[in-house]
Parts: structure tokens; C-alpha cells; sequence
């Protein structure tokens, strides 16, 4: 029985700072899933988690930002942690790549503090949505409408709260993959 999202490639964008659990735990689910999973960061070599309280383990950087492509994958997925969105969402390059994504209709995902990049990109606008619970003021300005779920979908786009919602989030994507190309109403 072939996996779920054979022949499917996501991008998971990220640099240091990320919060651990909320990259290995897609990564390797949605690995396990059949997908061919790159992490993409503006830096190369490796990134460097933040775990919990403290610096946690680097991960290998598969490609850099410079040269991902929107068309060579089927989905984005954007870590949390405080410093990692709060920096790629000042890097004109990260938006631009989480915002193709979205216009192309494809699975975009983000979690914890992840959803700052889709405010950046101008996603949220009359989004459902959920996020950590110290952003959901940005959020909200941003136009979306939060919700305190463990998983929100709006038209292929994904969002989760934190670590504890990770195995929902994940099987949203895993699901949202499968479905293909998102219609998407004009903002």
C-alpha cells in the first residue's frame, strides 16, 4: 500500500532559532508519509533549534532560501519558536516564497508563532486562523478571524497553537496535501 503522499515535495522553511519539536516533528511525520521533506533556510549548512528554555540541536539545511521554488513543491510549513518567524518575516525573500505558495493555491501551514510570516505575506486577511496565544492580537489585526483550536483550515491554509497540537496539525497537512490545489476566493 503506498504511503499517503508519495511523489509529494515539501518545503519547510526555517532558520535558527525555530522551535525544535515544531520542525523535527513535521519533518519526520510527513517524511514518514512518503513526502520528500527539504528544509529551506536563508543560512546553509545548518540551523540551530530553540528547545524549550535553551539552545536545542541543529538541523541540516537541504537547500538554500535563494534557491527554493514555489513550483518544485506541494507544500510550505513554517515552524514557530519566537526568533525564527519573527526574523524570516524581515527577510523580503522568505515572504515572497511563503506568499507564491499561497498563490498558487498550494498547502501553506504554519504553527506557534508561524502564522507571523502569513500576516507578513498579507495571507490573514479574512483567514480563520489560530496561533500562539501571545500573537493572536497580531493575528486579529491582521484581518483573520482566530479561533482556539488545536487546527484551523481556511482554503488550504493551516494553522496551530503550539508543540501540544502537533499530531493535528500534521494530519491536517498530510490531508490538505492529498486534497491538491486550493480555490481561493479574492481577499
Amino acid at each position: 500500500m503506498p504511503n499517503p503522499l508519495d511523489g509529494k515535495r515539501i518545503l519547510i522553511l526555517a532558520t535558527h532559532g525555530f522551535e525544535q519539536s515544531e520542525l523535527e516533528v513535521p519533518r519526520d511525520r510527513l517524511r514518514a508519509a512518503g513526502a520528500q521533506v527539504d528544509v529551506v533556510s536563508p543560512e546553509s549548512g545548518e540551523i540551530k533549534g530553540w528547545d524549550e528554555k535553551n539552545w536545542g540541536r541543529p538541523v541540516k539545511v537541504d537547500r538554500a532560501l535563494s534557491d527554493a521554488r514555489e513550483g518544485d513543491y506541494d507544500a510550505i510549513v513554517l515552524p514557530g519558536g519566537q526568533i525564527n518567524p519573527d526574523v524570516l518575516r524581515a527577510n523580503p525573500d522568505a515572504v515572497k516564497l511563503v506568499k507564491a505558495f499561497y498563490d498558487a493555491g498550494k498547502t501553506v501551514a504554519a504553527v506557534c508563532h508561524g502564522p507571523w510570516l502569513l500576516v507578513e505575506a498579507g495571507i490573514a486577511k479574512g483567514k480563520r486562523m489560530t496561533s500562539y496565544q501571545s500573537i493572536k492580537t497580531d493575528v486579529v489585526n491582521a484581518g483573520a478571524q482566530w479561533e482556539d483550536a488545536q487546527v484551523v483550515t481556511d482554503q488550504g491554509v493551516v494553522t496551530s497553537r503550539n508543540p501540544g497540537d502537533l499530531e493535528a496539525f500534521c494530519a491536517k497537512i498530510i490531508e490538505e496535501v492529498r486534497e491538491g490545489r486550493h480555490q481561493r476566493r479574492a481577499a
